[in-house]
């Protein structure tokens, strides 16, 4: 919890004055589709973010691998990226890119929304699961994230900020033995 708390704290300054420089220049939308990008890297290759994160790697050998994966990104982001390296704040790379995600839904008045399901969701539950949260929490957008979780067995758990709807078959047949044993 303190090591969360620590990496929030150093990455926030970083996200702010990113989504500063992103504002001034019309880019924070541009930024904010690569940080979901690399945001799903980080989640999906364990290698790479291993890679990214350790402190014993050549920054030089970090700076190659990121420009290659950044691609054709904005110069101001790989920029960022290579500075974040050469001040040895690239082990806060996931904590940055949460929070300027997070500094984007607030400027753009969107809210981020899980669904855990029993299966994978189709496109149409998706856009069924978003209209809903829009409706229940006023947004004018929702990012809508999604996990598998098959100890649900049916129907979808959404979590939007500390709100939790439960409408999964695990939840109810809970809610039942709660009841019966009253």
């Amino acid at each position: 919890m303190a090591g969360t708390l620590i990496s929030s704290e150093i990455g926030e300054p970083y996200a702010q004055a990113l989504m500063s420089l992103a504002q001034q220049n019309e880019l924070a939308d541009q930024f904010g589709e690569t940080f979901r990008e690399l945001e799903t890297l980080l989640a999906d290759s364990q290698e790479f973010k291993d890679f990214v994160l350790n402190p014993v790697i050549k920054n030089e050998d970090k700076k190659a691998v990121l420009k290659q994966v950044m691609g054709d990104a904005n110069p101001y982001l790989v920029n960022f990226m290579m500075l974040l390296v050469d001040k040895r704040r690239i082990v806060f790379l996931e904590p940055i890119v949460e929070q300027y995600l997070s500094l984007l839904r607030k400027l753009n008045q969107t809210v981020l929304a899980e669904a855990i399901s029993a299966k994978e969701l189709n496109d149409e539950q998706k856009n069924n699961i978003v209209e809903k949260v829009k409706r229940i929490v006023e947004a004018r957008d929702v990012e809508l994230k999604t996990k598998v979780d098959p100890s649900l067995i049916g129907g979808v758990i959404i979590k939007v900020g500390s709100k939790v709807i439960d409408a999964s078959l695990r939840g109810q047949l809970r809610r039942i033995s709660v009841s019966l044993n009253q």
